[in-house]
């Protein structure tokens, strides 16, 4: 059965995904790459990159994905929605090589990407966009890419089969948390913890 997975979302020690104020120039706001810079030196995502335990999470995923749901935040700055010509952070051959669905109260037409991404704005709750997405994957399984609001909502629905949080040993202080509202989400699933020699510890949440 299709699954409905998360990878490779980074909070701090304090629980933040994000920092503030999220801007054009700064995507992640104060915390800028701190929370990827883990991932950022694997083989992932640089070709001279690392192996070992860092880049064995950090490849699964893109593994039998059909489908994406973003929210409106990890789409684009504060004010996207007035810019017709705004298509993402990503150049015209964004990453995701799929249909991605992004959440917001301000639909608009779809917009087809090079690479086979092509972006969807949806104005809709999180199961009917699972259902949407789940259609669009034709049989893979569908990544929730985040930001933390929408990766909270998720949880918080019951929607989410695996989950793969790293750990950064960083203090944001301010932000966007992950965890709040979700008191006792890990006794839905069982949970792997691995820690790495860069200093991140990987948890993996896998629905019972």
């Amino acid at each position: 059965m299709a699954r409905t997975r998360i990878h490779n979302f980074s909070i701090s020690l304090d629980g933040f995904a994000t920092g503030e104020p999220q801007t054009l120039e700064t995507p992640f706001g104060h915390a800028g790459r701190r929370l990827h810079n883990w991932m950022m030196a694997t083989r992932f995502w640089d070709p001279a990159g690392s192996t070992g335990v860092d880049y064995a999470f950090a490849q699964r995923n893109n593994e039998g994905i059909g489908a994406e749901i973003m929210g409106a935040n990890k789409f684009g700055p504060p004010g996207w929605q007035d810019d017709p010509g705004w298509k993402g952070w990503w150049g015209e051959n964004p990453p995701f090589h799929t249909p991605t669905f992004v959440l917001t109260h301000h639909p608009r037409p779809a917009i087809e990407m090079d690479g086979g991404t092509t972006f969807h704005f949806l104005a809709t709750t999180p199961a009917a966009a699972l259902e949407i997405a789940r259609a669009a994957a034709d049989g893979l399984d569908v990544r929730i890419g985040g930001g933390p609001r929408v990766v909270s909502d998720f949880l918080a629905a019951g929607l989410v089969d695996l989950m793969h949080i790293v750990v950064v040993p960083i203090v944001l202080g301010r932000g966007v948390r992950l965890w709040d509202g979700l008191e006792g989400i890990e006794a839905g699933y069982d949970v792997e913890v691995v820690a790495s020699p860069s200093g991140v510890t990987h948890l993996t949440f896998t629905r019972k």
